[in-house]
């Protein structure tokens, strides 16, 4: 083999060999920062901090189906901060994620995410790492949260290999405790229900908006009927 293009062959190795190091190194902070912060969480001091002082940040994510075992994957995230009833409107998180496979249509249809987006979007590991820090050490909401938690530690685990820590309250716990005779279970029923507009369904922002509204109403309701933490609301919930 001639010199010159043994030379070419190697460097373009060494190149390959770099950027993989890169990745590598990139990955392991991430899997440093995440496991460091869930370290030095302690979401049970959670349970007893009064419902009006708790910060929360409640979220919604949108994915290509029900099952991240079997592939279905995060499309995108969305959340807003809390501060009790208060929504701070200011601080919200979105973004959409990086997809390479076809988004199936009826999904394109009820979301509006399209392939050309996700195409150019950030990687899961960047996304997820980034929605870590905007969290910190809040805990977390979602409506008819098991979706939510079961991509979130899905991808905790694949991407990290770590569990995923943080604490997400379902807030059909606070409904029940609340109204426990109501049978509405979707979202835009629940708005309905509590006169709260429809805005941009099926975005995850949106959708994460829209849930901060009915939690910080029921939060004021629950307080009426003696709820003045997690801990009361799940013992509450407990007995229904």
């Amino acid at each position: 083999m001639a010199f010159e293009p043994f030379m070419q062959i190697l460097r373009g190795l060494q190149g390959k060999r770099t950027n993989a190091s890169i990745g590598d190194i990139q990955n392991s902070q991430q899997m440093a920062f995440l496991r460091n912060l869930q370290k030095e969480m302690n979401q049970e001091d959670k349970l007893s901090i009064s419902l009006q002082e708790l910060n929360v940040v409640v979220f919604d994510i949108e994915t290509t189906g029900f099952s991240p075992e079997k592939g279905d994957s995060i499309l995108s995230i969305g959340a807003t901060k809390m501060c009790g009833t208060t929504i701070l409107e200011e601080k919200t998180f979105y973004s959409l994620v990086h997809y390479d496979q076809e988004i199936p249509l009826e999904i394109v249809q009820l979301t509006g995410i399209t392939n050309e987006q996700v195409k150019e979007a950030q990687q899961l590991a960047d996304v997820f790492i980034k929605f870590i820090k905007f969290i910190q050490d809040c805990t977390l909401v979602a409506h008819h949260a098991t979706h939510e938690r079961n991509f979130m530690q899905h991808a905790s685990s694949k991407l990290f290999r770590t569990p995923f820590k943080h604490r997400i309250v379902d807030t059909s716990f606070l409904f029940k405790v609340v109204e426990p005779k109501m049978n509405f279970v979707t979202l835009e029923d629940l708005c309905t229900h509590n006169g709260i507009p429809i805005i941009d369904r099926h975005h995850a922002l949106g959708d994460a908006k829209m849930t901060a509204k009915l939690w910080s109403m029921y939060v004021d309701k629950a307080k009426q009927i003696g709820c003045e933490t997690l801990n009361d609301v799940y013992s509450r919930y407990a007995r229904i």
